[in-house]
């Protein structure tokens, strides 16, 4: 079995990068700065299925993607989490949350529409979020 990304989370999502463990996606939505990343390794459904150096990597660029997301999406706090109730293949969202956005205080899943980025807009994101990543840790 080779690793695929589940379509929902294709459909929903644009590549950014690929960390040792994971590929990073930005939700394309813009209302939220939010990256999702998934662990390149099939039959996951659960953070405990990963063995327990991959559990220490994926947190290590969780950890990554949230310095990267601060960069590029100033906010006052950070969600993250690893729901899979629909889509099950084991994923991680990292999520900017600026008080008063369209979720505030609440979660962003299954609040309202998506709102797409605009090509143009989406492009300078993915872009300025790959460097934010690729930049030396601190």
């Amino acid at each position: 079995m080779s690793f695929a990304l589940d379509p929902r989370l294709a459909a929903d999502t644009v590549p950014v990068a690929e960390l040792a463990l994971c590929s990073v996606c930005l939700m394309d939505d813009a209302r939220f700065g939010w990256l999702v990343l998934v662990p390149r390794q099939p039959g996951l459904a659960e953070v405990t299925d990963l063995p327990a150096e991959a559990r220490i990597q994926m947190w290590k660029e969780v950890e990554q993607a949230a310095e990267a997301l601060r960069a590029v999406f100033p906010c006052d706090k950070l969600n993250i989490g690893a729901l899979g109730n629909i889509v099950r293949q084991l994923h991680v969202h990292v999520v900017a949350r600026r008080e008063g956005d369209a979720a505030w205080p609440g979660p962003v899943w299954g609040c309202g529409q998506a709102a797409p980025y605009a090509p143009v807009e989406r492009q300078a994101r993915v872009a300025a979020v790959a460097a934010a990543l690729s930049r030396p840790r601190s």
